[in-house]
Order: C-alpha cells, then structure tokens, then sequence
C-alpha cells in the first residue's frame, strides 16, 4: 500500500481527527499527556475533568497527597504527583507558566520524555511530528509499514520516511483513532476496515 492510498482512506473514515485527551490551556495538554503513560485516554480524562478544576499556580503548591487522591484511577499515582508538582513549578518559575516552543527543555521535564514532545508539537505547536504510542506500534506492524521487531525510535522514523512531512501530526491521531476504534488490539472490526485483504491480519 502506498502513503497517498492509506491517507486518502484514512480521511475517508476519521476526516476530522481531534485529540483524544482534554484540555483547554498548553500545560494542561502537558500534564494530560505525562498522565496518559500506562494507561488510557479515557482514565486520563476521567481524572484530569477534576485536576483541571485547579490553575497551575494551586498545583505547583497543592499537596501531593491530594494530587493522588485524584489521580489515582491512572496508577503509578506518586510518582505522577510528584510529575504535576514539579512540572506545574518549573513552568512558573522559569516559563511564566507557558509550555515554551523548545523541544530540549520540555524533554527536560520530569516524567516528559520524547512521544509527549511529539505530541505537544503536533497538537499545540502545529509541528510536523508523529508520536507512536501502543496503538500506532500496533498498526503500522498490521498494516506492514514496520517490522514486527522494531523499537518505537524505529517506527517512528520509519513512519515519517513514509508519510509526507506536512501529514505528520493528523496521521498521527488518525493512526492512534484508527487503532482505537476499528483495528483494536480485541476484537478489530475488520469488516468496515479499508484495509480489509491488505494487511498483515487478513492478506491472502
């Protein structure tokens, strides 16, 4: 299958992608996307609907005890409070509390690492980039874009190789929408899937 062949079917079934995580201000997007490691969006946005209810100012000084009472549905919550206080602090104090357009100090946040920065370039900065998370990993490997053994720095340059530079950040969400909704980890819905005979599932 040919880059233009899977957009053009991909716009078809998911045109308008959206982010899955709510948010409304960048470091919300931040602390979303740091919460969403080991777990789903849907969790993610469960408890973030209360801990966006406080500025980043009440958090960089709320308890870390109170933190993980509302974080706790995503587990590892210590750890991740630690994550808000530190984070929420750093931006304050460093950034007048904005996500700043710098990759290298963002990958520098506790608990940040390469896939969330992808992530908020994409979604908040309307960079060219391609995070891969599970469900990506997933679907590029049933779909034949990447191999079986490919570590995620692997797919992710192999994926930015295939697609054009400019579709990067929407094949991104369509990709994670895709891999969500119809060619899901259980039960994949290949019946609607487009790609039905050429994948790695259902190829003859």
């Amino acid at each position: 299958m040919t880059s233009s062949y899977i957009l053009k079917e991909l716009d078809k079934l998911i045109p308008n992608p959206k982010c899955p995580l709510n948010y409304t201000k960048d470091y919300e997007l931040l602390l979303a996307v740091m919460l969403s490691a080991q777990t789903t969006d849907e969790r993610v946005n469960s408890v973030t609907k209360e801990l966006f209810k406080y500025s980043i100012y009440e958090l960089a000084n709320m308890d870390t005890s109170l933190i993980e009472s509302i974080i706790k549905p995503v587990g590892t919550q210590k750890r991740k409070s630690e994550y808000i206080k530190k984070i929420c602090t750093k931006l304050i104090e460093e950034q007048n509390g904005q996500v700043p357009f710098d990759r290298e100090y963002i990958e520098s946040l506790p608990g940040v690492g390469h896939k969330t920065c992808n992530v908020l370039f994409a979604e908040l900065f309307n960079e060219p980039a391609l995070a891969v998370d599970t469900h990506i990993t997933r679907v590029s490997k049933i779909l034949m874009l990447t191999e079986d053994d490919d570590d995620v720095l692997k797919i992710e340059h192999k994926l930015m190789d295939f697609f054009p530079k400019e579709k990067w950040a929407k094949v991104h969400v369509q990709l994670v929408l895709f891999g969500r909704h119809t060619c899901k980890a259980k039960n994949p819905e290949c019946e609607r899937c487009p790609f039905k005979g050429q994948c790695k599932k259902t190829k003859q």
